[in-house]
């Protein structure tokens, strides 16, 4: 399947879970949902986004994570791939598609806001006297 054919599939196995859409990013794509980063594609592979507590989940169910390597040593994100059998039916994908965005929804509530963080970069990089 081309590249772009697997992302369509891809966005209409997640729609059941809310508006999605596809962006190109790291020679691949990302999957928003709600307008939350939920989601990568790269390869022909789907990664959801996972954290403490969805983790074990993805793994009992034998997925994996994404891992890349960078300046000589592996880098693992919050992204594991989605059991094979999810890719066959929106129904079987949902729960996954559920996991990924409580995921992405707690992320968003453990970071400061914007303001918050604009504050302290300005304060980072102020000169030393």
């Amino acid at each position: 399947m081309a590249a772009d054919g697997f992302v369509v599939l891809c966005l209409e196995l997640l729609e059941a879970a809310g508006p999605v859409r596809a962006r190109r990013m790291f020679g691949g794509h990302g999957i928003y949902c709600d307008d939350l980063f939920v989601g990568l594609i790269l390869q022909d592979r789907l990664y959801l986004k996972v954290d403490d507590a969805t983790r074990a989940d993805f793994a009992q169910a034998g997925c994996e994570p994404f891992v890349y390597a960078a300046k000589g040593r592996e880098v693992m994100l919050s992204f594991w791939s989605v059991p094979d059998e999810a890719l066959d039916s929106p129904a079987v994908m949902l729960p996954w598609a559920r996991r990924a965005l409580a995921a992405a929804l707690r992320a968003r509530a453990a970071k400061p806001p914007v303001a918050a963080r604009a504050r302290a970069t300005r304060v980072r990089r102020r000169p030393a006297p």
